[in-house]
Order: C-alpha cells, then structure tokens, then sequence
C-alpha cells in the first residue's frame, strides 16, 4: 500500500498508469465490454464502478488539454431508449479534477471499439450501467 493512493487502483493498473506517455489512451470498460478481445493490455478491475475508478485515477492523470476532447463515451445506439446519467456522473468527476472545461466525444459503438483496440490499455471493470465505456487521453505532467 501507498499513501495517497486509492485502494481501487491495483498494482497492475499503477504501472499501466505510470507507463504511459502523452496521448495514450486507457480505456475503462463497463462490464459487458468485450475487454479481453480488444485489449493490447489488459487490467481486471473486476467489482469495481467507472466512477470509483475515475475518482482513483484522475488525481493521478493528466487529460490532454492539447485535443478537442480527451474524454470519448460510446453513444447511444440509434433507437436504443437507454438513458445513460452515469455520463453527467462522470462529468462531474472530472470536473473535480480538472479546471479547464473539457468536451465528452460520444462515440459509435464499433468506432469506439476500433479506438480501444489502439489504447494503451483497457480496464475491465465491474460496472453495471449500460453505455458505461470511456476512453481517457493522457496529458503532460507540468
């Protein structure tokens, strides 16, 4: 155990994070994404929320603040009714942690899939809410 960092964050997940450079891309799966057929790297977060997650990561993660939108959310598919409140949750979150407003992109299913193909790593969480994937973006450390 370290101080100051949560017990949400596994080993595994603290070297993903400390890995990666500027512009890498994690991505936190919900848990019917399909994580072990997409990841380059795979981290099992198995029982923990999104949200928990991002409130462990992003005290720790800078959002690249050199793009439109460093935070990307699957959308909704076309005709699908779900309605998805965790993405306010989840702005709020980052909101916390980050001063510079930042823009969600929403994403279709099968770009969003393409995308975390080429992510540095996928988490493969616990969530249960639907439409619950999000891709980060890192930033620079100043």
């Amino acid at each position: 155990m370290l101080k100051g960092i949560s017990n949400v964050i596994s080993p595994d997940l603290l070297k993903i994070l400390m890995e990666m450079g500027h512009a890498d891309e994690i991505v936190l799966g919900d848990a019917n994404f399909p994580a072990a057929s997409h990841a380059r790297r795979l981290v099992r977060a198995d029982g923990h929320g999104i949200p928990a997650l991002l409130s462990a990561i992003l005290p720790l993660f800078p959002l690249d603040t050199y793009v439109e939108s460093p935070v990307a959310l699957m959308a909704v598919m076309p005709g699908d009714t779900v309605q998805t409140p965790i993405w306010e949750e989840y702005r709020g979150i980052v909101r916390e942690f980050h001063a510079v407003h930042m823009d969600f992109k929403e994403m279709e299913r099968f770009a969003f899939y393409e995308r975390a193909k080429n992510a540095y790593a996928v988490v493969s969480t616990g969530e249960k809410a639907l439409y619950a994937n999000i891709i980060l973006k890192k930033g620079v450390v100043i």
